[in-house]
């Protein structure tokens, strides 16, 4: 490999390769060799197709691609000059396909996408439904390319980016585009790239160094992995951009340990791009240096946090630092000099804004979060895999669109993005259009981009703690509000799931994760109560039910609910009496019953059951069912009729809510009162957040102080902080919060804005004909 001196040396080798390199009209097959694909046994079908067709005298070229998304469908290729698509190809297929696709001519209808036995197979990759939607910048070479062979690289445009920079434009220029493009940073926080890089620039320490984030950590995301093994040189060429923008000379790329083959194909491609003259001193004979190194993380979460991950790099623990100064600014980044640090997929995204321009890439995606997102879909949906759509998709599209929706067809009951710390979003949002910003004003984020889709078997509960246990022990323990915050919330959450959940739980929950959050030093923390936060926004009635009525109702958690047999199901097979270890199924003559006194809830009879007849029901519903002889499904119709919500009161009975300010006089207020009716007044400030409550109450004791009605100022008299619930709360906890704080006004939220108000003869309005409907169908 001779190497490049000039930009003219590099524009004609590649024109040289466009001419020489993925002949149209060839044999060849592009097979992924991403991880997941190699696990399935990719590798070796290389070396049967490679066999095969040598063996018929078929001239065939064998391209091993990184990751090409389809995961769940692994292993997959295309085909040319067919242009066919064949997923689950295993080894054995390679004589079928061989002799089908390249001797006849014809595809191979067995390993063609279909979405199920009853559809038609699709031929074509651009027709199958995983793919139609996505629109690739990060992973517009995966599936393309041999990601070892820099000569695949160059011959679909690869460092065209870097050719246009060293030719035409000035460091400051090149800063510029990045920054008019709004490219925000995909590794969680969103903040914009250009900015970023312009706070560095600002710098009097002319040392600055490099660094790209690929301690990928989330549970299930592997979207850096895939383009550090598939598209190395593309992350190289991002890098080389960003070091020309700042004048910088060094670059380090950190990546777990835990990703072998990403480490193998970026150590080769940077060997590749300096015997090429494209890295390493004197960079196309242009005189600009830039050298770069791979350090290995050991795979500690927290090293994902840039303070974190500098001082592992450095050498030293892995423990955030306090800022300011920023990595940007003098004594903060490597070393102490001013360091840029960016993610993989940001690095990914800059070639093609530097070769099409801003306007091209603002262009696609929504006006604050312009461009593309890769998304590693997991969980409960039929397609899994890496998906990249333009900002704004909706989560429906990518759930059933190019998800496939959900397995088994059941019922979608929440997405959880933005990995550990994220949240957990309803069906209601299901419409949303994803963008940093979209997702942040319902309560969850984008990190990284994981996204877990979770179906109406899930407990929401479970998966909350499951989420916080990873980021629990995940925790440096530097900082006490994440070390012993988070142990206290997982600690609330094992006595919940495991039947020992006590009435305030819900709160103690709440109050601690609103602690962590301002208190934590570094993101992990910060971000660490999401999942819980978000669940009992979304989710409070399972909190309810499992802490009141000790109940589960996807009967996942242990020691919840009671035990029977369904008589009419059960088939007398013997399996539950066998799997008890305590003795509590009893045989009789004609029936098996589980003895209530001596069952510990272990799960055991319910698991082994095959036809289902094990039942796992609420307490309350076993004993009305037991007492008063009425069905169950009669019983959960009244109870969903029993379980209303505040939003359901202010539905039924809108009203206007009356405000004023502080400084208002407190005979205006008596004045507003009484004009309209009312026995509350909420006091806000100018932003409409609520500051205080004023009641006829408070009027009581202000006649009783004597104070000067036409003087006095509602910021002295008024109750400060009231008690606000949201309006998705139970009426049941609402009647009960009223009684015990001796309120009878309640100022109702949703999303932290005022909502509503609701007054005790509100309450018992509502429920009275409920009670009546209830009593007269009983």
């Amino acid at each position: 490999m001779s190497r490049l001196n000039s930009i003219d040396d590099l524009t004609k080798l590649r024109r040289q390769l466009k001419g020489e390199t993925f002949i149209p009209d060839k044999n060849r097959v592009r097979i992924c060799c991403g991880t997941a694909c190699v696990a399935s046994g990719s590798k070796k079908l290389v070396k049967e197709l490679e066999a095969e067709s040598a063996g018929k005298g078929i001239e065939l070229e064998v391209v091993k691609t990184g990751c090409q998304g389809l995961c769940q469908k692994g292993p997959v290729m295309s085909v040319e000059p067919h242009g066919f698509f064949y997923q689950k190809v295993k080894p054995d297929d390679a004589k079928n396909l061989i002799a089908h696709t390249f001797s006849a001519g014809t595809s191979l209808r067995s390993l063609l996408y279909r979405d199920s036995i009853m559809t038609s197979p699709v031929e074509e990759v651009q027709n199958v439904p995983f793919y139609k939607k996505q629109l690739r910048i990060a992973l517009r070479n995966n599936g393309r390319i041999d990601p070892n062979n820099i000569h695949h690289y160059l011959a679909v445009g690869g460092y065209t980016a870097a050719e246009k920079m060293f030719g035409s434009m000035t460091s400051d220029s090149v800063l510029h585009e990045i920054d008019r493009a709004n490219l925000r940073g995909r590794g969680g926080a969103g903040f914009p790239a250009g900015k970023k890089w312009a706070h560095t620039n600002k710098s009097p320490e002319k040392t600055r160094f490099v660094i790209a984030n690929g301690d990928e950590g989330d549970p299930g995301a592997f979207m850096d992995r895939a383009i550090m093994e598939g598209d190395p040189h593309s992350l190289l060429e991002g890098m080389l951009v960003c070091a020309y923008a700042l004048k910088a000379h060094y670059g380090f790329i950190y990546v777990r340990h835990e990703y072998p083959l990403a480490v193998k194909n970026l150590k080769l491609a940077i060997k590749q791009a300096e015997e090429l003259g494209l890295l390493g001193e004197n960079i196309l004979g242009t005189g600009f240096d830039f050298i770069v190194d791979i350090r290995e993380g050991a795979g500690a979460f927290v090293c994902g946090e840039s303070t974190a991950l500098v001082a592992s790099i450095e050498g030293e623990r892995g423990f955030p630092r306090p800022r300011p100064p920023r990595l940007s600014e003098v004594g903060g980044g490597l070393w102490g000099y001013p360091s840029n640090l960016n993610n993989i997929e940001t690095y990914a995204c800059m070639p093609p804004i530097i070769e099409k321009g801003a306007d091209w890439f603002l262009g696609i995606g929504t006006t604050t979060s312009p461009g593309t997102k890769v998304f590693a879909v997991t969980g409960k949906v039929k397609n899994t895999g890496l998906v990249e759509v333009p900002m704004g998709t909706t989560l429906r599209e990518i759930i059933y669109d190019i998800g496939g929706g959900i397995l088994d067809d059941k019922e979608f009951k929440a997405i959880q993005t933005g990995g550990p710390s994220g949240g957990c979003l309803p069906a209601a949002q299901l419409d949303l259009p994803v963008d940093f910003d979209s997702l942040y004003r319902v309560g969850s984020m984008m990190g990284s981009g994981g996204m877990v889709v979770l179906d109406e078997e899930t407990c929401m509960v479970d998966v909350a703690k499951y989420f916080l246990s990873f980021t629990q022990s995940e925790s440096c323990g530097k900082c006490p509000p994440c070390r012993v915050g988070t142990y206290q919330m997982l600690q609330i959450l094992e006595r919940i799931t495991t039947g020992h959940g006590e009435h305030g739980d819900i709160q103690r929950l709440i109050d601690l994760g609103k602690l962590i959050q301002k208190g934590s030093l570094c993101g992990l923390g910060q971000s660490a109560p999401n999942p819980v936060l978000s669940t009992i926004k979304y989710f409070r009635h399972e909190y309810e039910e499992h802490i009141y009525d000790n109940y589960c109702r996807s009967n996942v958690c242990s020691n919840t609910g009671v035990f029977l047999i369904h008589q009419p199901d059960c088939i007398r097979c013997g399996l539950c009496k066998k799997a008890c270890a305590f003795d509590a199924v009893k045989e009789t003559k004609d029936i098996y019953t589980i003895d209530r006194q001596y069952c510990t809830k272990c799960k055991a009879c319910y698991a082994v059951c095959p036809v289902g007849a094990v039942k796992i029901k609420k307490q309350s519903v076993v004993k009305l069912e037991e007492q008063f002889r009425i069905p169950t499904d009669k019983l959960e119709v009244l109870e969903r009729r029993a379980k209303m919500t505040l939003k359901d009161v202010l539905s039924s009975k809108p009203m206007k809510v009356f405000t004023c300010k502080k400084d208002c006089k407190l005979a205006d207020a008596v004045t507003l009162m009484d004009g309209n009716n009312i026995g509350s007044l909420l006091v806000v400030d100018d932003k409409e957040n609520l500051l205080g409550i004023f009641t006829e109450r408070d009027i009581m004791h202000c006649f009783a102080k004597k104070v000067a009605m036409n003087d006095e100022l509602m910021g002295n008299v008024m109750t400060a902080n009231p008690i606000t619930l949201d309006s998705s709360v139970d009426i049941a906890v609402a009647v009960q919060l009223m009684s015990d704080k001796k309120i009878r006004h309640l100022p109702v939220t949703e999303d932290e804005k005022i909502a509503g108000m609701i007054n005790y003869r509100d309450l018992v309005s509502y429920l009275l004909p409920e009670v009546i409907y209830m009593a007269e169908d009983m």
